[in-house]
């Protein structure tokens, strides 16, 4: 009975005990989401505040003087070319992230195949040009005048197709499956590229997932392309012509108005912000539903029979 008490009072404490941890666990990731959240907010309230007052009182979570005039501003000026750049950026970033997934993680299948020969001088070139580049101008004429690249979608698509960070953290992945999967699928009759579909690529989804979200950034923010390759307005992505706009805010706001212009007030600072929030919306509004895909990649990827 005595027993039976002491073990009571243990368990009462231990959950105690837990509750007080999960709760200080609650605590503490609430506090760091409201950090991580505030820029976000406080970038969507500028863009909604008046630029007046925020030139007078500053930035604020609250908007001040509630008004719609940036975007408007914003839609007004270009709102087709968005929408036309919308659709450019989107089939940029979901055509260069499968095809960049794909030739990635060939070369870091091939890579982490220990009988491949000269696999060891491919990997050594590989780095060499992380190390050691030819520089802006020899890059610049080989997209152009070799391969063609001018007001073209390959100029937003092709370049951005390989990364060498990315290759060797694929490889290093590929090398840590059991070659005996690989050994017993070459008795079955299968080839190396049917292993690589079959076998090494879902048992990759992490990984892949990972670089993939990797890429699909690197082509949605891609602007430097642009800016070298494309004249043609059609083909501005969506990074690229919220740009030009910001550099035709800044260059009003500093005295060089064109002719007819006048004394219009250009809210530069809301423009700004405006310009983030429909940057990164489609994005934050996009996440919740991939999150569930992602994390079952992850699952799917974690667990090997």
């Amino acid at each position: 009975m005595q027993l039976t008490k002491r073990t009571g009072r243990r368990s009462i404490r231990h959950s105690r005990g837990d509750s007080l941890f999960k709760a200080l666990c609650v605590g503490f990731v609430a506090f760091f989401a409201a950090v991580c959240l505030y820029p976000l907010l406080l970038v969507l309230g500028v863009s909604f505040s008046n630029e007046t007052d925020v030139l007078r009182y500053g930035y604020s979570v609250i908007p001040r003087n509630f008004t719609t005039d940036t975007y408007r501003y914003i839609f007004l000026q270009s709102g087709s070319r968005i929408t036309d750049s919308y659709v450019i950026t989107i089939f940029t970033t979901v055509v260069g992230t499968l095809g960049a997934l794909l030739v990635t993680g060939m070369i870091s299948f091939a890579l982490s195949i220990k009988q491949l020969r000269y696999r060891n001088l491919i990997a050594f070139v590989c780095n060499f040009t992380i190390i050691f580049s030819a520089g802006l101008i020899p890059w610049y004429i080989v997209c152009t005048r070799l391969l063609g690249f001018n007001n073209s979608l390959n100029a937003l698509i092709v370049p951005g197709m390989f990364s060498v960070w990315y290759m060797f953290m694929l490889r290093t992945f590929f090398a840590d499956i059991p070659p005996s999967l690989y050994e017993s699928a070459t008795l079955d009759g299968a080839g190396y590229f049917g292993i690589f579909w079959r076998i090494a690529t879902p048992l990759s989804t992490t990984a892949l997932l990972t670089i993939g979200l990797m890429y699909a950034l690197n082509y949605w923010n891609n602007w430097w392309n642009a800016l070298l390759f494309i004249d043609r307005k059609e083909l501005f992505p969506l990074q690229y012509l919220l740009y030009n706009v910001l550099s035709n805010v800044n260059a009003i706001r500093g005295g060089r108005m064109p002719p007819g212009v006048g004394s219009v007030r250009i809210p530069a600072e809301t423009v700004k912000m405006g310009l983030t929030i429909v940057t990164i919306g489609p994005i934050i509004l996009l996440y919740p539903f991939i999150q569930k895909y992602f994390v079952n990649g992850i699952m799917s990827g974690a667990v090997k029979e």
